[in-house]
């Protein structure tokens, strides 16, 4: 397929997992890419990497959760190839931990990370994408949708960006620019081998986070992501997609 051929995405949490997943995907689709991420060498690899399969993507390494630093990859990607299209904000951070124990700041990252880094790149890519007709697909979790245990932060910055999503659409339905959530079950990736379990957590709870079916693929992901953020979304706006194997079905 071809569907992104002459159009730009900005990829959040491009070295790895599901914003690697994504941003192969749309340059196999013909886009331009610009990732962003904080590992300089996972980003490089992965820039590599498109680019032995005919693809073309620019990199700027950049902490999400800086204001600055979300701003300034806004605009290094539209010097880079003079417009943008598409954001996709898949940069996340999932940390378990009682309540009572989560610190002051690691309450503040989590926020920063996985709500304020794409409210701040929402906000500089809003004039780029409104002057090309363009579409933001952020992604979430069922960690939006509903309470897991030990995930305090995660759920609320999840809740917080899918409710900012939704008004954002709203905010902007009549004009020509989607905005599109996408909501994850659980995925193999990386960050899945680095997730540290409080020892004397109860997985009876936690097990009721998990799906039947069992872990997903992160491609299975960027299928739909890259579908929102195609034309053939084109009527899909203000949607909230649960890509998930039936875990939040009932």
């Amino acid at each position: 397929m071809d569907r992104f051929s002459g159009k730009v995405a900005l990829v959040t949490g491009a070295s790895s997992g599901l914003g690697a997943a994504v941003a192969t995907r749309l340059a196999a689709e013909g886009a331009q890419v610009f990732g962003i991420a904080r590992n300089r060498d996972a980003l490089v690899a992965i820039q590599q990497q498109v680019r032995s399969d005919g693809g073309d993507m620019a990199i700027a390494v950049t902490d999400v959760g800086a204001y600055e630093q979300c701003i300034a990859a806004v605009a290094k990607c539209v010097e880079q190839y003079g417009q943008l299209d598409c954001l996709v904000n898949v940069a996340g951070s999932h940390r378990f931990h009682h309540t009572p124990e989560i610190t002051p700041q690691e309450w503040r990252q989590e926020l920063d990370i996985n709500l304020n880094g794409p409210f701040f790149l929402c906000q500089a890519a809003l004039p780029h994408l409104l002057a090309s007709k363009g579409n933001i697909v952020n992604v979430a979790s069922i960690a939006g949708l509903e309470g897991q245990p030990y995930s305090a932060s995660y759920c609320a910055a999840k809740h917080g960006l899918i409710g900012f999503s939704k008004s954002l659409a709203l905010e902007y339905t009549k004009h020509d620019l989607r905005v599109n959530v996408v909501c994850p079950g659980g995925m193999a990736t990386p960050q899945i081998d680095n997730i540290q379990i409080p020892e004397d957590a109860d997985f009876d709870l936690l097990m009721r986070s998990a799906a039947l079916r069992g872990m997903m693929d992160a491609k299975e992901v960027a299928s739909v992501i890259a579908f929102l953020a195609s034309a053939d979304a084109s009527a899909v706006h203000g949607a909230v997609y649960t890509v998930d194997r039936g875990k939040t079905c009932g």
